[in-house]
Parts: structure tokens; C-alpha cells; sequence
């Protein structure tokens, strides 16, 4: 099942999710008709990344084996990989397009980097053969991939097998880009009422004979995201997660929660990692909407959008999921090269305990009670 898909089938899920709650009271939050998806668009990035990836294979032999031997240790920045002057500029006006297409701050520093597009291609580079060039591509279903030689023309990959001749890959340094965008995405929530939960008054759990102060928190014990299979250019993402509730106040709060260790789908990680934390929120319950970055995501844009769908929520006396109304309000398009939505989790409570599959059935986790106790 494909993210498009799983999308559909976690909005499903959530009608019938809200259709509890209003048996229950009025739901704060009416989800509107889905339009018919957007057609697909060119992604912003993807043109810049792509126009980098050309520019680099034509910097010539002796540059590009550097740059190759370099990239076998690790991802390159390009930015400080002391190319020629007229390249360096051309880069450093790439750079900054690509902060403007991520809705990023100009002091956000380097995006671009270079990277080995696959480890079982150290011995070719080792070789000294000539790399090609490539940019990510805006699709995980994509069949293909166009490179680079050093002449500038293409040569087109089968996206589903790794190739002979080694590959070297322009993209975005997402865990650069992801630090930069959450701590702007907090900002901005923030000055628009959507901060993180008020501080609260600790609650206390009798233990014995004594009451200790503190809060409930879920904690994640494992995670495991599906098995998608992505092409063997694709690199690690960088996950996050919107954990949104019920502030004291009434009005909506939003927690962003980073899972830096969770790098590849197919793959159990046990971070024992602090996810929702319910002292500061009206009701036990929250819900959360699992979100990556692979490079397409513009912060601007999202932080806008969900502003935007969440202060017309309005507490109504009962909790109301608001995960339809963080997907309804990203762009359609996105989804077109599937980076930013992966998986959604509905009223995670107090109480909640053991394996809890995504809605969109991309990944699940354990999860468990843990009492924060106060020092």
C-alpha cells in the first residue's frame, strides 16, 4: 500500500473515528469534502537539486574522483568541498534557492551535499572509475533514474537495481534541514497560539502510603515502519512527529517531536523515547501524525497550513481527534513524492498499552504507561 493510498485509508478511518465522538458530544472540528487530488507538480527542489547534479558531473575528471573519494567516507557538503570559484558561486546561488523552496531562514547554512548513492559501490570509486551524477528523485515509485557523465548527458538507471558504475547524489542535508524547520514551525505555532502545552500543576499517584507529584507520559518502547521497497538512490529520512491535544485552556497544542534514530523502513529501533506528555493537557488523550522529510518538505508552507486548520478548532467539551485536520490541511501535492506524511496514530491515552498500528498501517508501536516522576 502506498502513502497516497494509506492517506485515503487513515481519512476513512478518522470519519468513523469522529462519528464516535460526536455520539458522544458535538465534534469541535467537521472534516469538509476531499477534492480530486492535485495534478502532480514539478517539486521545486528536485529542479535545483537536479540542475546541481549536472553541474557537478561537468567539473571534470580529476574533481568529480575527488569528490568521489571524499563521498566514500561520508556525505560531502558541497558548499565546503573546495571546488573551482565559478562552480562554488553557482552552488552558493543553488543554496539558496533550495532554502527558499524549503521555506527555510537564509542563515540556515548548507543543504547541498554529495553522497555515495550505495555502500557496494566504494570498490568502483576505489578503481578510479567515473562516477555518474544524480539527483534524488521526487518519486519513490519512479521506475527510473537520470544521471550525469561528465560530458552532461543523461544516462536513465533502473531505479529498481543497483548499478555497475558508481553513482554519486545531489541532495538536501535533511537533518540540517529538519532542525532548522521545527525550530522555526515552533516559533511561528507559538506566536500564533499553537504552542507547546502550558506548564501544569503536577499530579500526584498515591505509592503506599505516600503521594509522589509528576505526570503520565506514553513512552515508546519500539518502532517499526514498513518495508516500501524505496529505489537504492534514496537516502535516510528524517522523521517527526505533530503530537497535538487539548491544552488547559481549550484551545489546540502541538508538540513536534523528532525520532532521529529511525532511519530505515524495515527496521525495529527500541528508543524507549518519551512521545506524549499529558501534564499539560485538558483531557488523557492525544493524537499523533507521524511526518518525514526526504527533502521536499517547505516548512513555510506547512507551518501556515496547519496554523491555519487548527485555531478554528474549538473545545467543545469532549475530545475531538484533530489528526483529519492536520492532513487536511497539507498541500495535496505533497504527497505526490510521498516525504512528508507516513503514518497517523489516533487518542494515544494514558492508559494505552502495547503494539498500536498506524492508521494508515505503515508502521506500528509499543508503547507504555510511564509515571515522570517530580525530583
Amino acid at each position: 500500500m502506498n502513502r497516497r493510498t494509506f492517506r485515503r485509508a487513515v481519512l476513512s478511518l478518522g470519519i468513523a473515528t469522529t462519528t464516535l465522538v460526536a455520539a458522544i458530544g458535538t465534534p469541535a472540528y467537521a472534516r469538509p469534502d476531499h477534492p480530486a487530488p492535485a495534478p502532480v507538480v514539478a517539486s521545486p527542489v528536485f529542479a535545483i537539486t537536479d540542475g546541481v547534479a549536472r553541474q557537478v558531473a561537468l567539473t571534470g575528471r580529476s574533481e568529480l574522483t575527488r569528490l568521489g573519494g571524499s563521498a566514500v567516507n561520508g556525505p560531502v557538503d558541497l558548499l565546503a568541498a573546495g571546488v573551482d570559484a565559478r562552480l562554488a558561486g553557482d552552488l552558493r546561488a543553488a543554496n539558496q534557492r533550495l532554502l527558499v523552496a524549503k521555506g527555510l531562514p537564509g542563515g540556515t547554512g548548507s543543504l547541498l551535499r554529495l553522497r555515495l548513492a550505495h555502500p557496494d559501490m566504494r570498490a568502483a570509486i576505489a578503481r578510479g572509475e567515473a562516477p555518474l551524477v544524480a539527483a534524488t528523485p521526487p518519486d519513490d515509485s519512479a521506475t527510473s533514474v537520470t544521471a550525469y557523465d561528465r560530458s552532461g548527458g543523461t544516462v536513465v538507471l533502473d531505479a529498481t537495481r543497483v548499478p555497475r558504475q558508481p553513482v554519486l547524489v545531489v541532495d538536501v542535508d535533511t537533518e540540517r534541514a529538519l532542525t532548522a524547520g521545527l525550530a522555526m514551525m515552533r516559533q511561528e505555532l507559538g506566536e500564533r497560539g499553537i504552542g507547546r502545552a502550558a506548564p501544569a500543576r503536577p499530579a500526584t499517584r498515591a505509592s503506599g502510603v505516600t503521594a509522589s507529584a509528576g505526570y503520565w507520559a506514553t513512552k515508546v518502547d519500539a518502532v517499526r515502519l514498513s518495508d516500501d521497497e524505496e529505489p537504492w538512490i534514496k537516502g535516510d529520512a528524517e522523521i517527526y512527529n505533530l503530537v497535538a491535544g487539548f491544552g488547559l485552556d481549550g484551545k489546540v497544542k502541538v508538540d513536534l517531536v523528532q525520532m532521529p534514530y529511525l532511519d530505515h523502513d524495515g527496521t525495529t529501533y527500541y528508543p524507549n523515547q518519551l512521545l506524549v506528555h499529558f501534564s499539560s493537557y485538558k483531557y488523557n488523550l492525544a493524537d499523533v501524525v507521524m511526518m518525514e522529510d526526504d527533502g521536499d518538505t517547505n516548512y513555510a508552507a506547512l507551518v501556515k497550513a496547519i496554523a491555519g486548520a487548527l485555531l478554528v478548532i474549538v473545545d467543545g467539551g469532549v475530545y475531538t481527534p484533530v489528526v483529519n485536520a492536520i492532513l487536511d490541511a497539507i498541500p495535496t501535492s505533497w504527497y505526490t513524492d510521498d516525504p512528508d506524511f507516513v503514518d497517523a496514530w489516533y487518542t494515544l491515552s494514558t492508559a494505552s498499552s502495547g503494539r498500536k498500528h498506524g492508521a494508515g498501517a505503515n508502521g506500528w508501536m509499543d508503547v507504555t504507561p510511564y509515571w515522570v516522576a517530580q525530583f
